[in-house]
Order: structure tokens, then sequence, then C-alpha cells
């Protein structure tokens, strides 16, 4: 089966003393999934996470390491993902034929909370405890409670002003 490049995002920011992660909510599948999406032929798959994050929420961010201290940061190259899955894709409208997606799961921080860009897609900042409650795939809720459990991973976020809980939107969902 044809394997397609991806990279996706698990995108994290602080507000009010918690750790939050950052999630689209898909128009076809119909559930809340990491931003991100295919590496396009002019970029590594570090370069389209970030693109996908910009395109898709609006939000500039920056890539976290989680190899600090190894052979990875020994010489410079693309920065490495936390994690690479292969996982199986039906058709879909810009692929005719099923296929896989080899995704290069990125860990990102986010200093803004609202979007300095129009939005391509519905987004939502989730704590840990909204989780488990959203229509998801697995392994996506797995990573994600994984991670936010990890919060020493995370860098201290520079401050930014909050004019209102982010995540209420996406809370008070229909």
């Amino acid at each position: 089966m044809l394997k397609h490049a991806t990279a996706s995002v698990f995108l994290v920011t602080r507000f009010d003393g918690d750790w939050r992660i950052g999630l689209i909510h898909h128009p076809r599948l119909h559930r809340w999934m990491l931003p991100g999406g295919h590496v396009e032929p002019d970029e590594n798959p570090a370069e389209a996470a970030l693109r996908e994050v910009s395109e898709e929420i609006g939000l500039a961010a920056h890539l976290i390491s989680t190899h600090s201290g190894g052979l990875t940061d020994m010489l410079p190259g693309v920065p490495m993902p936390v994690w690479i899955a292969e996982q199986p894709v039906p058709a879909e409208p810009r692929h005719s034929h099923p296929h896989i997606h080899v995704d290069h799961l990125y860990l990102a921080v986010a200093h803004q909370h609202e979007p300095a860009e129009p939005a391509e897609l519905r987004f939502g900042w989730f704590t840990r405890d909204d989780l488990d409650r959203l229509d998801m795939f697995d392994d996506s809720r797995r990573g994600a409670h994984l991670l936010l459990s990890r919060s020493d991973l995370f860098p201290e976020p520079q401050p930014v002003s909050a004019r209102s809980d982010p995540a209420a939107k996406a809370r008070n969902l229909p």
C-alpha cells in the first residue's frame, strides 16, 4: 500500500496554571484531532508540522525536543518527532485510494491562546480531564494523556494576556 509522509502536533499551552492541549475539529471525520497533514515536496516533517499549526489554527508555535541530552542533539539536523506512527487511511478527496500515513508526531508549545490569523478549522484548548469525553482517536487521546502527565518536558511559557478562558467555547459543545 502507498505510504504518505504526514506530520501532526501535540500543541500545548499554559493557561490559568494548567497545561492544555490544542485540538482541531476535523470537518470530514467529525472528531477532535491533532492539527496536522501531509508533508509537501519542498519541506521536511518538522516544517510541515509548524505550517499545519499555522494554517489550521492560526497560531505560531515552536517545537519542543524530548530527546535532550542524547545523541540526537550532538549534530544539527531536522528536529526529531516524539513518535512516528503508521495509520491506515481510507480514500479521501485529495487521494483517491486507501493509503498509509507515516505520521511524524511532534510536541510544540504556543505562547498565545488566541489565533493571530483567522483559523481554518474549529479549534479548542483542553485540559487532561477534558480528553476522555471528547470524540477523538484513541491513540491521540493516549498520547495527549501521556504528554500532559509529563509537563516537566514543557518550557516555562512566556507571559501572555488572557482575555477569556480559551477552552470555554470548545467545552460548551452542543
